[in-house]
């Protein structure tokens, strides 16, 4: 508990993708608190892997470029918005640098990767059991009572407790579903049902040949609540994660889709590289014709096979927006970021693809999209949400483009 903590400056990183965990290093606090650096253990040297590019297994204590960062992968392992106001509220520590971010995430985090007090065992702050599906209205309640800032009772506190260390801002916790873990996404209390717009998204990215992580619309007291299944879970097996931020940081390399596309043919197996350049493309046009442009570099991951090659996670964290800003957080092509298909096709090269190729993809992107509205209708969403988001994704900027390359992607018509 919170209350027995004390900040320290040294902690234990283990790689938990084994039956049993395994040392991999050593985690220190550093430059004024602001840095979280690794150091490899001996052992993890003769016997381990890379845990990122920036993280070669060598001796030395490697530190991030950033403040407020640890190096490398690890930076993977720790909390985001969410999660970092739910450890404020529960454990309330002393400190709060990112070395008692990453400690507070506990056993359940995001990826392979755990944390220690202990420097020769692994001893991570809490686990348990994972709520079930039967709980969900509990857990509803709980998440509204960190919102209000609430005192929270032990039942709640159970309940809170598994999501800290998965990303974003919306709340989520963690249940089990005939046995696997998925994570569930609650309201801050928008004026949309997001999270039945999130599961009627993700199922429209599959109907457009993207593969998207399972994803099931659970109705709450207040509309839905969104369960994604978790894809670094193999029954019991953890597998390693890495965001594009850090893929791409690790590499020197511009948070773009076409460099996510180029360094695909570094760390993919190379049985994979086509399919997976390819699907990086679909997932851009499709996050431009939904007017996703919140698709940035953290929405984006890549899973670490047994033999060492890399392939991209499903995708997750697929709505639109809601803003229309025709432009999206990773760049496009040579255009930089702005939300065009034309953009979209200016280098297409670096997906693998020739020009018609693109555009046949496109236009398939295309033909899915214009059914979005009855496709939502059949997964339970609201008129007056369809209205809404009608003014973005059927809007002017949006509906031209789909139009115009249904045109390019048609084939020529034949003399009389």
């Amino acid at each position: 508990m919170a209350e027995l903590y004390q900040p320290q400056s040294e902690m234990s990183l283990w790689w938990l993708g084994e039956a049993s965990p395994v040392l991999v290093g050593r985690l220190v606090l550093a430059e004024s608190n602001r840095k979280v650096g690794l150091e490899y253990a001996a052992a993890w040297l003769v016997h381990g892997f890379p845990l990122s590019e920036d993280l070669p297994l060598a001796r030395g204590l490697f530190l991030p470029n950033e403040r407020n960062a640890a190096a490398g992968a690890v930076d993977d392992a720790r909390p985001d918005r969410w999660g970092e106001r739910v450890i404020r509220q529960i454990y309330k520590p002393a400190r709060l640098s990112v070395l008692e971010y990453l400690y507070f995430a506990g056993d359940n985090r995001f990826g392979a990767l755990g944390v220690s007090l202990d420097l020769a065992t692994y001893r991570p702050n809490g686990s348990g059991a994972i709520a079930s599906f039967d709980n969900l209205a509990d857990m509803e309640r709980a998440i509204h009572a960190v919102l209000a800032g609430e005192v929270l009772s032990e039942e709640y506190l159970r309940l809170i407790r598994p999501g800290p260390s998965f990303g974003g801002a919306r709340p989520k916790s963690l249940i089990t579903i005939d046995g696997e873990q998925w994570v569930v996404k609650f309201s801050e209390g928008e004026n949309m049902d997001t999270q039945i717009i999130e599961d009627a998204c993700m199922k429209l990215a599959s109907l457009s040949g993207i593969n998207a992580a399972n994803s099931r619309a659970l109705p709450v007291s207040g509309g839905h609540a969104v369960a994604i299944k978790r894809f670094d879970r193999v029954g019991r097996i953890r597998r390693h994660v890495l965001s594009a931020h850090t893929v791409l940081r690790a590499s020197g390399l511009p948070f773009g889709y076409p460099e996510l596309a180029q360094l695909i043919r570094r760390i993919a197996h190379p049985d994979w590289i086509r399919d997976q350049q390819k699907e990086i493309f679909r997932r851009m046009v499709f996050n431009i014709l939904l007017d996703n442009t919140d698709d940035h570099e953290k929405n984006h991951a890549f899973i670490r096979s047994q033999e060492g090659y890399y392939e991209l996670a499903p995708a997750y964290d697929v709505l639109p927006s809601v803003q229309g800003l025709g432009y999206q957080q990773m760049r496009v092509g040579s255009r930089d970021t702005e939300s065009s298909l034309e953009n979209a096709l200016s280098e297409v090269a670096a997906f693998g693809l020739k020009r018609d190729q693109a555009i046949d993809m496109i236009r398939d992107i295309c033909n899915v999209v214009d059914g979005w509205k009855q496709h939502f209708i059949n997964c339970g969403v609201q008129p007056r949400d369809i209205e809404e988001l009608a003014q973005y994704i059927d809007g002017d900027a949006l509906a031209s483009q789909r139009a115009e390359y249904k045109r390019k992607g048609m084939p020529a018509r034949k003399p009389k």
